[in-house]
């Protein structure tokens, strides 16, 4: 799909979630949409962000997206190598993370995510997805979580036919309840637009759409009633320097 003329929705996803990412700040990033936007990020605003894969390496500096998290290229381009556990026990769960970039097969109101099954029945489900690997980890106990999604309503559901990964529960208090460390999902980031979790309710709202993009569009492509920011802004399109780098990676 494309929303310009230059650019796919798909590229404007990735360098939207790009540009969520700023500083020095340290990140746990999953294969796939999370690894193409903290690639970019670092190529361009933000060259000292220090990249962290659940295989162990520490500040990979990838010159190509990685195939895996067990790609060579992560180690020979690391600061440093440690074992899983040690990510695990040392960096994730004491909240050494800043930001941690998670995918979704399902998401629903309240920033739950399921990478589990689809159905009802879990012994029978009709689709079994790949897992949790880290992602319940990472979504409890990383300073804050984005969430790089395509947006339509097979994926953005009512509520999610399993619970993988807590995002904000079912209430605000649920997370504090839970003893999870981390904010949870703050940010949401779409090939239509960015939602942010509403400060009170905790339910994912409308902040933002990508050029060419309408609110009817993401409310067609969502499967609850979608609630829209009275701010909404949209999103800058993306610059040439940002498209060169981006393409440069997918290309590789």
């Amino acid at each position: 799909m494309t929303a310009h003329q230059d650019y796919t929705s798909d590229e404007m996803m990735s360098i939207a979630a790009a540009r969520a990412l700023t500083g020095d700040r340290r990140c746990f990033v999953g294969i796939g949409l999370p690894s193409t936007a903290a690639n970019v990020a670092r190529r361009t605003h933000a060259p000292n962000l220090v990249l962290i894969y659940e295989s162990g390496t520490l500040g990979s500096k990838p010159d190509r997206l990685p195939a895996s998290i067990g790609d060579g290229i992560l180690a020979e381009t690391a600061d440093a190598v440690i074992s899983v556990p040690e990510v695990f026990n040392y960096w994730l769960q004491p909240g050494r993370i800043d930001v941690g970039f998670l995918g979704a097969a399902q998401l629903d109101r309240f920033g739950n995510i399921n990478t589990t099954v689809i159905g009802d029945d879990y012994a029978n489900p009709k689709v079994r997805l790949p897992g949790a690997g880290g992602a319940p980890e990472i979504a409890g106990s990383c300073g804050e979580v984005f969430v790089v999604v395509r947006q339509n309503r097979r994926t953005f559901v009512e509520q999610v036919d399993f619970v993988t990964s807590v995002g904000h529960g079912r209430a605000p208090g649920d997370r504090e309840r839970l003893g999870l460390r981390g904010a949870g999902p703050t940010l949401v980031i779409t090939d239509l637009g960015v939602l942010r979790p509403d400060p009170q309710t905790r339910e994912l709202t409308l902040t933002q759409v990508h050029p060419g993009v309408t609110v009817e569009q993401a409310r067609e492509a969502t499967g609850w009633d979608l609630r829209v920011a009275p701010d909404l802004v949209t999103t800058e399109p993306p610059t040439e320097r940002e498209l060169a780098v981006l393409r440069e990676l997918t290309a590789a």
